[in-house]
């Protein structure tokens, strides 16, 4: 059986705030295979957020061994670390970070303009993804143009532009209204129907959490259950859930 995407092992992270140690991750062991669609759950503070940016290779463990595509990235070099994130991972945040100068279009083939791919290969990309996701008529409009589930379409089609492996998306209805966050909520699942993109959501929408198929609880720096439910024809989760291993 081929190794998972992800393969974090007693995963540990602690910072130092006003002369104290504050111990956020307490020893995380996660698999995640290629493919699967996982929620993050727990209350504030539990880690979320702090696992995901390790998975992530925006930050660094304290202490443990993080594994992508079987390799170990803890302790990469820098500049193989932002080629690894580059190549296979794309993020969706609370906050779009779109750059408001820009319209919708330019604002999606910027990662494919950074890694020096051709402009004409870049820009057929970022129309179709804009496409995919609802945009069509809307590639010329700027943010500030754009109304809060629209802009998060953009950065979730910028996400896609590189065709990552992993998409990791934090929070990503967290400012939108329940019928934005269920239209955004669909995306995801059609993405991950369509494209095989491993996805894994740190979420507190309780509805799109329960809807996946995978639900992975943190509490206190560590998981507390890891439970899978049988998927319905949409893909979605159904039925009780039930704890398993990774």
């Amino acid at each position: 059986m081929a190794e998972p995407l992800v393969v974090a092992k007693n995963v540990q992270k602690s910072f130092r705030h006003m002369g104290r140690t504050l111990e956020v991750l307490r020893g995380v062991d996660l698999e995640i295979r290629d493919g699967e669609m996982v929620g993050i759950v727990g209350p504030s503070g539990a880690g979320k957020s702090t696992l995901m940016h390790c998975i992530g290779t925006l930050d660094i463990p304290t202490r443990g061994s993080i594994r992508l595509a079987g390799e170990e990235i803890v302790n990469l070099p820098g500049p193989r670390l932002a080629e690894v994130r580059n190549r296979m991972i794309g993020f969706v945040f609370q906050f779009h970070h779109l750059l408001p100068e820009f319209n919708a279009l330019e604002n999606v083939e910027m990662p494919g303009l950074v890694q020096g791919l051709p402009r004409r290969e870049v820009e057929m990309r970022a129309r179709a993804l804009l496409e995919e996701v609802g945009l069509k008529d809307r590639v010329s409009h700027r943010p500030g143009e754009l109304s809060g589930g629209e802009q998060q379409r953009v950065a979730l089609a910028r996400a896609l532009l590189l065709e990552p492996r992993l998409l990791l998306a934090d929070e990503p209805t967290g400012n939108l209204d329940s019928s934005t966050s269920a239209q955004i909520h669909d995306l995801f699942f059609a993405i991950n129907r369509q494209r095989g993109t491993t996805i894994v959501v740190v979420t507190h929408n309780l509805t799109l959490a329960a809807s996946m198929a995978r639900v992975v609880t943190l509490r206190d720096g560590r998981v507390e259950k890891d439970e899978r439910r049988a998927p319905d024809d949409r893909g979605e989760a159904r039925g009780d859930a039930r704890a398993a291993a990774p």
